[in-house]
């Protein structure tokens, strides 16, 4: 589909034996793994979704891939406050129902670590686009986890979204690659990726006490997450950015 340098990228549906492939990205929150909606669909969105889920290879070996739903936006609410969750629920329900799809929905893409740094992350968000667009639907959205909120946890995302810089693009990196690429920042997603889990478990994940109600900070939280002792229970709430890749007027 597109190739630059010794870098090869297919959609899963022509390399079906490529579509659970082992990719190194490095470290990652451990309670980031644990969000009950994509442990539910995520591993099946290459067999569901395959022209939309993408594989990078370099000299034969896979270093990146991208992944993307897709559904039906007519009738229902343009950029959903439930984010990633809500688009992953009304894509699997659309395939089960036999709904044909207008839009394509971005879950993540991926980078190995050793690769990271150099352009990937861009080039599979354009293959993205045109393996979206390519198979007939409208618009590629993306809620997007931007990538250094992590550092400032505290301050507002509809205040670190507003951030930009001389040029008039965004300040976050990766938000500016989406606007870069043709994408418009259409507004927050508050609720868009749900991790809830007992004192113990968060204790498991995070390696901090967790002994006080209220926020906690934890390293890769976008926000803090809130604890309550008496309930024996933590939540986090991560709020992603709608972002709109639009392919047609319709």
């Amino acid at each position: 589909m597109l190739s630059a340098r010794s870098i090869e990228i297919t959609t899963v549906a022509d390399r079906p034996d490529l579509a659970h492939s082992d990719i190194d990205v490095g470290d990652w929150p451990a309670f980031m793994r644990h969000n009950r909606v994509s442990e539910a669909y995520f591993a099946q969105t290459v067999e569901v979704f395959p022209s939309t889920c993408l594989i990078a290879t370099a000299d034969g070996k896979p270093i990146a891939e991208a992944h993307a739903v897709q559904l039906r936006r007519s009738g229902r609410p343009e950029f959903p406050s439930g984010g990633w969750e809500q688009a992953v629920v009304w894509a699997f329900a659309d395939a089960r129902r036999g709904v044909a799809p207008d839009t394509a929905c971005a879950l993540n893409i991926s980078v190995a670590q050793d690769h990271q740094g150099q352009g990937i992350a861009a080039l599979m968000l354009a293959a993205l686009r045109q393996a979206a667009a390519g198979t007939g639907l409208d618009v590629l959205d993306a809620p997007v986890r931007p990538t250094e909120k992590h550092h400032e946890p505290q301050t507002s995302t509809h205040e670190y979204v507003a951030r930009t810089r001389a040029d008039g693009l965004p300040d976050d990196p990766w938000l500016r690659t989406h606007v870069r690429a043709g994408g418009q920042i259409a507004g927050v997603a508050p609720a868009s990726w749900v991790i809830a889990g007992s004192l113990a478990e968060w204790r498991s994940w995070t390696g901090l006490a967790f002994d006080r109600s209220g926020p906690v900070e934890v390293a890769g939280g976008l926000v803090p997450v809130d604890c309550d002792v008496a309930a024996d229970r933590a939540v986090y709430v991560e709020p992603n950015v709608w972002v709109r890749h639009k392919f047609s007027t319709a």
